[in-house]
C-alpha cells in the first residue's frame, strides 16, 4: 500500500488542477453564463445558462480545458423552439470566440474556443426530474446535483481512477471508445469509496456485474456491466461500455494491485508504422490487408462511429458469405474514414463446392440435380455426407473485387451512404502505404500489436 500511496501522491501533484487553473476556469464559466443570460434577456428568450459536467463537479484533470454549458429552456418549450432559439443564443455568443462550429448529436449545438478552453454550448430542457426528460442531455443537470451531494472529499480518488483508465486505454464513453464515462467513474468511487477499493472490487467482477447505489431495483439489461443511474432507474450508466474494455480494466486492476507501477497511468502514444515495418509485418503474418477508404462525413464521432462499425460488420458478413476468412477488422477516421480488414487470404480458388439438399428431400433434390446437370460446373452432381454436391465456378475470387462490386449492397448508415456513393477506394496490402497520415499509421501499429 505504501507504493500505491507514493504513486498516488506523485500522480496527483501532476493531474490535480492548481488553484490558479481552477480560478481561470471558474472565471471563464461565470463570464460565459452571464453573457448567455444577457443575450437571452435582451432577446426576450426564456432561457438561462448552467455549467455541468466534471468542470462543475471538481473532478476534471489538469490541462483538460473543456466546459459544458447548457442553455436551459422551460419544459413546456417545443423542440423546435429549443433548437432555433438555443442555437441563436449560442451562435450570438460564439461570435466572441476564437473559433466555432455547429455540431449535431440528438439535436444541434455549438462547439467553440474561448480563451483556449473548448466550450460546448448545448440547448436542453429544464425538466423537474430525470424521469421527465425530453432529450438525452436533459439528465446531465441531475447528475450534477447527485454527484455534488455525494462526492465531497472523494474528488482526488476520481482523478486517480480517471487517469488509471486513461493510461490503460478504457476511458471515454464515446461510441468510438466504448469505455468508462466520467459520470460512471464518479459513481464507482461513490459506491466503493476510493480508487484502491474500486480496483479491489474489480478483481471479483465478471460480465453482468450490477451496481445499484440507491437500491432502486434493476430493470432488465443485457450489458456486460450494469450501473443503475441514481437519478433515472431505467437507465444503465455503463451501457456504452464494451465487454472487452470491462475485461481490460479487470485485468489491469488486478495486475496493478499485485505489482503497483506508475506506468499504468501513462497512455503510451505508439510510433507510426513506417513503410518497411509495414511490409515486414505483412510478410511475417502471411495474411492480406484490405482498406476501404472514403471521405469521412462531417458529423460528430458519436454519429460517425456507429455507422462505421455497422459497415465493418456488414462487410465482414459479406466476406464470410463468399468464403473469405476475416482474422481482424477495425475502423479509423479523421478527414478520411478507413474500414480495415485482415484476411487469411484475399484470393480464393476459382472452384467452389456447393452443397445441395439431402438425397431424401423429394421436394428439392430433383430441382437441384436438374439445375446443375450439363451446366457450367467443374464436376457432375455427386453425393457427400448424404447431400447432393457440385463443384461450381466462384463468382468472386478476389476480396477487392467483391467489395468494389457489392459495397453498396452492404448496410450503410445515412451519412456513410452519401459519402461512399460519391467516391471510395479499396486499397490492398502495400497500396495502404499511400495513406500518409501519422495518426492512421499509429492506428496500424495498434491494429497489429493490440
Amino acid at each position: 500500500m505504501t507504493d500505491i500511496n507514493q504513486i498516488r501522491a506523485s500522480l496527483l501533484s501532476r493531474i490535480k488542477p492548481s488553484e490558479a487553473e481552477k480560478t481561470r476556469l471558474a472565471t471563464l464559466a461565470e463570464s460565459i453564463i452571464e453573457r448567455i443570460n444577457a443575450i437571452a434577456e435582451k432577446e426576450g428568450i426564456s432561457a438561462s445558462a448552467q455549467l455541468v459536467g466534471s468542470s462543475a463537479r471538481g473532478t476534471w484533470i489538469s490541462g483538460e480545458h473543456d466546459l459544458d454549458i447548457f442553455i436551459m429552456f422551460p419544459p413546456e418549450a417545443e423542440r423546435r423552439e429549443l433548437e432555433e432559439k438555443g442555437l441563436y443564443i449560442a451562435r450570438k455568443l460564439a461570435e466572441e470566440s476564437q473559433s466555432s462550429e455547429e455540431r449535431y448529436a440528438e439535436h444541434p449545438y455549438i462547439h467553440a474556443i474561448f480563451d483556449g478552453f473548448e466550450v460546448d454550448l448545448v440547448p436542453a430542457f429544464n425538466v423537474e426530474s430525470a424521469a421527465d426528460i425530453k432529450s438525452a442531455v436533459d439528465r446531465t443537470p441531475f447528475h450534477n446535483i447527485y454527484v455534488a451531494s455525494m462526492i465531497k472529499g472523494l474528488e482526488d480518488e476520481v482523478l486517480v481512477l480517471k487517469q488509471f483508465m486513461k493510461g490503460i486505454g478504457v476511458y471515454g464513453s464515446e461510441l468510438k471508445t466504448h469505455g468508462f464515462s466520467g459520470y460512471l467513474v464518479e459513481l464507482l468511487v461513490i459506491n466503493y469509496g476510493s480508487f484502491v477499493k474500486v480496483l479491489e472490487a474489480a478483481c471479483d467482477w465478471k460480465s453482468g456485474i450490477t451496481i445499484d447505489i440507491e437500491k432502486h431495483g434493476c430493470m432488465a439489461h443485457s450489458d456486460p456491466m450494469v450501473v443503475v443511474d441514481p437519478t433515472d432507474p431505467a437507465r444503465n450508466v455503463a451501457a456504452a461500455l464494451s465487454l472487452d474494455n470491462l475485461c481490460v480494466f479487470i485485468d489491469k486492476a488486478c495486475e496493478f494491485l499485485e505489482k503497483p507501477d506508475e506506468a499504468y497511468f501513462r497512455a503510451e502514444v505508439p510510433e507510426p508504422v513506417d513503410d518497411n515495418e509495414f511490409k515486414n509485418i505483412l510478410a511475417a503474418r502471411g495474411t492480406s490487408l484490405l482498406a476501404i477508404e472514403f471521405t469521412a462525413p462531417d458529423v460528430v464521432e458519436d454519429v460517425l462511429f456507429p455507422q462505421l462499425h455497422k459497415l465493418e460488420e456488414s462487410v465482414r458478413e459479406m466476406f464470410e458469405r463468399y468464403d473469405f476468412c476475416v482474422y481482424n477488422s477495425s475502423v479509423w477516421a479523421d478527414k478520411k474514414a478507413i474500414v480495415l480488414f485482415e484476411l487469411e487470404s484475399a484470393q480464393l480458388p476459382k472452384v467452389r463446392k456447393h452443397a445441395g439438399p439431402f438425397v431424401w428431400s423429394k421436394e428439392h433434390a430433383p430441382a437441384f440435380k436438374s439445375k446443375y446437370k450439363g451446366s457450367n460446373t467443374f464436376s457432375n452432381v455427386f453425393i457427400e455426407n448424404g447431400k447432393y454436391m457440385v463443384e461450381i465456378p466462384r463468382k468472386y475470387t478476389h476480396a477487392k473485387k467483391l467489395v468494389e462490386s457489392r459495397i453498396l449492397n452492404c448496410a450503410l448508415g445515412k451519412h456513410l451512404a452519401l459519402s461512399i456513393k460519391k467516391e471510395f477506394h479499396v486499397l490492398e496490402d502495400v497500396e495502404i502505404l499511400d495513406i500518409r497520415d501519422d495518426d492512421f499509421r499509429r492506428f496500424l501499429r495498434r491494429f497489429f500489436e493490440k
